[in-house]
């Protein structure tokens, strides 16, 4: 029905507008009586062989929503309902800000991807910890994973970042369940200097001097971009191994351009584009760091995941768990239990 009837209908309109429609619907149908215990039901009755131990968190199933879905923790529990066995948030900066200008979002249904240029948009660190509070604690009925994506405001300069970071992991740690550096997104100017080997080794061997501080430590993994050559990920690994963070996520969105299909005004919006065209790149990069790091770190798999295979591809090439955005889009919660679904017949 979502692609056949719900897809066409929301496709017609402005991709933002759609975007916070879905979430207000969201919400309001779960507060009908039962809707919640229905949604779970159809979508989230995940047998044992599901559950995913990862970093000391026990994952009921190893489909995630990725960062930039729920960017406010606004709707983590009812996406939870949908069958996702983790929700990301953010990226969430200290201060709210607005991100760019509008229109920032583009749908590109010929290559059944998405270019968006938002700008880490969201309301702060301290609006969203006040929703996480909601979230029932670790081992308590009804806990959503939540994984906690941070980034640094755009006033930031780059020199400071590292401080922007500090801000974001202390105001989460208690409400998080793992954290995730982003240091990759192209839409926030200048952010992605700060993958370079040395302003990244600082950010998070400072994020993992506080973290070993803390009675019990959180899990920090570093979200990369799609773009970085074999030398660069070469480095990632280097700095995984110096700094000893948890995991990677990998990847990011892209701004590359190749072999698209839409109109070229399209093509040429400036942006991170996501989607089918990253899937192959995606697995590229996980199998490079999984293979040239001989497993020494988790990978949560992300880009281009459109169907069960493009999950399985990711999974056999390297990733311990796998994230949906675009996909999710395109195909609607069917897709998280048809993945989960997969992966059971996959044995």
């Amino acid at each position: 029905m979502y692609k056949t009837i719900i897809r066409p209908l929301l496709f017609n309109f402005d991709p933002e507008a759609v975007h916070h429609f879905s979430f207000k619907s969201v919400k309001l149908l779960n507060k009908l009586p039962g809707f919640s215990s229905l949604s779970r039901k159809r979508y989230h009755n995940n047998p044992k062989s599901l559950e995913r131990e990862l970093f000391g968190i026990k994952f009921p199933n190893p489909v995630g929503m990725a960062a930039g879905f729920d960017k406010d923790a606004k709707a983590f529990k009812e996406f939870s309902n949908l069958g996702f066995g983790f929700i990301e948030i953010g990226t969430l900066t200290p201060k709210p800000q607005d991100g760019n200008p509008k229109q920032r979002l583009f749908r590109l249904k010929d290559d059944a991807a998405i270019i968006n240029r938002m700008g880490f948009n969201n309301g702060g660190v301290d609006a969203a910890v006040e929703r996480l509070k909601k979230n029932p604690r670790p081992g308590e009925k009804g806990h959503v994973i939540i994984g906690g994506n941070i980034g640094k405001n755009k006033i930031t300069p780059n020199e400071e970042a590292v401080n922007d970071y500090i801000i974001c992991f202390e105001k989460l740690f208690e409400y998080v369940d793992y954290f995730t550096v982003n240091v990759s997104s192209p839409n926030t100017p200048g952010l992605r200097e700060l993958q370079d080997r040395k302003p990244l080794t600082r950010i998070l061997q400072t994020l993992q001097d506080i973290n070993n501080k803390k009675p019990i430590r959180k899990p920090i993994l570093l979200k990369i971009a799609p773009d970085l050559t074999d030398d660069q990920l070469m480095d990632i690994i280097g700095i995984v191994e110096d700094t000893r963070i948890d995991g990677v996520i990998a990847t990011n969105t892209t701004i590359e351009r190749n072999k698209l299909k839409s109109a070229e005004s399209l093509q040429n919006e400036v942006g991170g584009l996501s989607g089918a065209p990253l899937t192959n790149r995606a697995t590229q990069v996980i199998s490079f760091l999984h293979s040239k790091s001989n497993g020494a770190f988790p990978i949560i798999g992300v880009g281009g995941i459109m169907s069960e295979k493009d999950a399985l591809d990711k999974l056999n090439a390297g990733a311990s768990l796998v994230q949906l955005y675009t996909g999710f889009i395109y195909e609607g919660p069917g897709l998280i239990k048809r993945i989960n679904k997969a992966i059971i017949d996959q044995g």
